[in-house]
């Protein structure tokens, strides 16, 4: 086994890659589109909502509740591209690791 001083250093590097990895994730932009692209969400993969556009066509008052079910649908999509690319980030970033079969980061 390693000895205290090398398990500490590895821990300290691990620390720094993640923080890194994390900063990165704010930069990177994805888009949640719903009713075929009536209603786009842009998000970072860090889940920061950027922008959201609306379609003129539904801003009517008839339209409400469809817009609110469009809103809904197109965050919930943008959570999952913003999700899909954390992990792909997060797995290039331990790769490399020796880390412990089901090992998960963040800790």
């Amino acid at each position: 086994m390693k000895n205290m001083d090398e398990i500490l250093a590895m821990a300290q590097n691990v620390q720094n890659e993640l923080e890194k990895a994390q900063a990165s994730l704010d930069t990177i932009e994805v888009e949640g589109v719903a009713g075929g692209g009536l209603v786009k969400v842009k998000a970072s993969a860090k889940g920061r909502i950027m922008n959201i556009a609306i379609d003129d066509s539904l801003m009517q008052l008839s339209e409400k509740q469809m817009l609110e079910d469009l809103l809904a649908a197109a965050f919930n999509d943008a959570r999952t591209k913003a999700d899909a690319v954390s992990g792909a980030e997060m797995s290039k970033m331990t790769s490399g690791l020796a880390l412990p079969p089901g090992f998960k980061l963040p800790f």
